[in-house]
């Protein structure tokens, strides 16, 4: 597997990656294009795509995220387990939650958890409404994430009631990470947070601009947040 994955994701993660870890990547990469075949998990289906736009681009997570240690780490709208998964693989010692709504790429995020044989991972068929009332997972957090999930003033309802106090909210963002950053003020101001930084990312072959957007967590979230489901897409804060 030498490819531009294996050598530009040592720029995140701090060390060229171990036989089991490039091994590891190997079977996510096979099973997804697997699963791909009989169930729609994700849009990006070729190798390479895989290879820089899913695990690469989860991997540029580690930017703003290291050092990793033992954290407890929530990934909402996880989809086929992205970034979650690739940042359990680099990081074993993470306590990781991934929560994804639809059932069968829930399914196959449980699969890869038994497949990879990845200790302290937690998959939710919930949505992230539903995660931020239950009292074993909210304000728990070290670090909220998540990926083309929502604009941010609603993630930021999402995630933010997820995080314990001096926790982060990281989420990834394409050309409107700045616009989608100012309209998300308000919303912020009400759940406890400000925003923190934005850093731009590039990924090989790809033109799109991409960025991270860090937020961290100051004050309790009041009881009222998250809003039913629903509710925060429909009236965003």
């Amino acid at each position: 597997m030498i490819n531009p994955f294996i050598t530009e994701s040592q720029k995140y993660t701090g060390a060229p990656l171990t036989e089991k870890q490039v091994k590891a990547f190997e079977v996510f990469e096979a099973e997804l294009m697997s699963w791909n075949e009989k169930f729609n998990l994700t849009a990006i289906r070729d190798a390479e795509g895989i290879r820089i736009k899913h695990f690469l681009d989860s991997l540029t997570c580690l930017q703003v995220m290291k050092p990793l240690h033992n954290e407890r780490i929530i990934d909402v709208g996880t989809g086929a387990g992205f970034p979650g998964i690739p940042l359990k693989i680099i990081n074993p010692g993470l306590k990781l939650t991934l929560v994804e709504s639809v059932g069968k790429k829930a399914g196959f995020c449980r699969h890869m958890v038994e497949t990879l044989h990845l200790d302290n991972v937690e998959v939710l068929t919930l949505r992230a409404e539903e995660v931020g009332r239950l009292p074993n997972h909210r304000a728990q957090y070290d670090w909220a994430l998540a990926r083309a999930v929502a604009s941010l003033p609603i993630l930021s309802e999402y995630l933010i009631p997820l995080l314990k106090i001096g926790g982060h909210m990281l989420a990834q963002k394409g050309e409107s990470a700045h616009a989608e950053a100012q309209a998300s003020d308000n919303a912020l101001k009400l759940l406890g947070a400000q925003l923190q930084k934005i850093d731009k990312i590039t990924l090989p072959g790809v033109v799109d601009e991409r960025f991270l957007v860090v937020i961290k967590k100051t004050a309790a979230t009041p009881a009222a947040y998250p809003r039913t489901v629903g509710i925060p897409a429909k009236k965003p804060l």
